[in-house]
């Protein structure tokens, strides 16, 4: 049997990683960037984390829904405290898919309606719903596409008041920063507006927080910084700092009714383990602040740099763009040539989604070589 032909690999193997840094078997040390597409939130191999789940491995990996997991109230509990939103309640599942097919599922249970209103450029998942309110048909399949979801461009205050207007969607789903896209944010006007439209619309307003959540934006949530509070937000990414977890925050308002949600693995007492100890370690080394107080710095010293056109984002979520540059060829170069991991997103731009944790000397070491590499 071999590997179902579907990535774009780099030819290289990282084995073993310890805070920013992965390392090949050959002992080359890269620094981490990226964090695996924003997932290693709290740093490689933590301590703590690696503790954590090594004690809980020892004791019970797995068990089903069907019994007691004080794990699971644990985290919520911690998770309500460190978030912001401790009346909401918690649904546990797998990963950032299916944390929006579930959102979009409750939402379509509570308000009886079938559509859904979404964004330009908006990436949500690849399983079925979840695509479906993703922007790209070329990962659309003929079986998920879908009649009842609408695109409306982001930022676009008219198009939301038609739409809205008819009172036939069941929800808006709106990433707290587009990530996939190129770093995007709503402004915080819009998504003040779009809370107000829902709220008198009787939309339910879902905050995709997968990428841009749990600390990354330098708030828990990206949303925050417009002072608003949805009816749901799904976590994914970061939440585990690499094993697989995501959740729904739940507004009160919304009715739980035996059987209407479920999933066999989400909740399980390894991913409880893993998720507590990451809020542990975000809360012990107030990596939320230092989240907002690096990004806000190498979004600054970016800026300055002769030959870069444009930088995006909050926090450790920014994007940026080179002139002279594809984004393909400066992630390339940064990697073969300089030992960094980035990321991309479209044509041109680069990602940067560190763990939260990077500091200020490992971003100047970045700064450096990034220099050296577009000079």
């Amino acid at each position: 049997m071999t590997l179902f032909d579907v990535y774009s690999l780099y030819d290289i193997e990282p084995v073993n990683g310890k805070g920013s840094h992965v390392f090949t078997a050959d002992g080359t040390d890269y620094l981490d960037l990226y964090g695996g597409h924003a997932v290693i939130s709290i740093g490689h191999a933590h301590p703590h984390y690696v503790k954590a789940v090594s004690d809980q491995v020892a004791k019970l990996g797995f068990y089903s829904n069907s019994v007691l997991n004080s794990l699971q109230s644990v985290l919520a509990e911690k998770l309500g405290k460190a978030s912001g939103y401790p009346d909401y309640s918690l649904f546990l599942c797998n990963s950032g898919a299916e944390a929006n097919e579930n959102a979009i599922k409750l939402a379509s249970f509570t308000t009886g309606r079938d559509n859904i209103l979404a964004f330009s450029k908006a990436f949500h998942g690849r399983t079925s719903g979840a695509v479906a309110v993703t922007d790209n048909p070329a990962i659309r399949s003929p079986f998920n596409t879908a009649d009842h979801v609408t695109f409306v461009p982001l930022n676009d205050f008219d198009a939301v008041r038609t739409v809205l207007e008819s009172r036939e969607y069941a929800a808006v789903i709106i990433e707290g920063i587009q990530g996939v896209s190129g770093i995007h944010e709503p402004s915080e006007e819009f998504l003040r507006f779009l809370s107000d439209e829902c709220k008198r619309t009787d939309t339910l307003l879902i905050l995709d927080e997968i990428q841009s959540g749990y600390g990354r934006s330098g708030k828990f949530f990206a949303h925050q910084y417009a002072g608003i509070r949805p009816d749901m937000i799904t976590c994914a990414k970061g939440i585990a700092n690499g094993f697989p977890a995501a959740a729904v925050l739940i507004s009160p308002q919304i009715e739980a009714k035996k059987g209407m949600l479920g999933t066999t693995f989400g909740g399980n007492h390894l991913a409880c383990a893993a998720a507590i100890a990451v809020l542990e370690v975000m809360e012990n080394e107030n990596l939320v602040e230092n989240a907002a107080e690096v990004g806000e710095y190498l979004i600054s010293e970016l800026k300055k740099i002769p030959g870069v056109t444009d930088v995006r984002g909050k926090g450790l979520m920014i994007g940026l763009e080179v002139e002279g540059f594809t984004g393909s060829e400066l992630r390339k170069k940064l990697l073969f040539e300089h030992n960094i991991f980035t990321g991309g997103a479209g044509q041109f731009t680069v990602r940067l989604l560190p763990a939260l944790s990077l500091s200020k000397k490992e971003a100047d070491r970045f700064l450096s070589e990034f220099k050296k590499a577009i000079s």
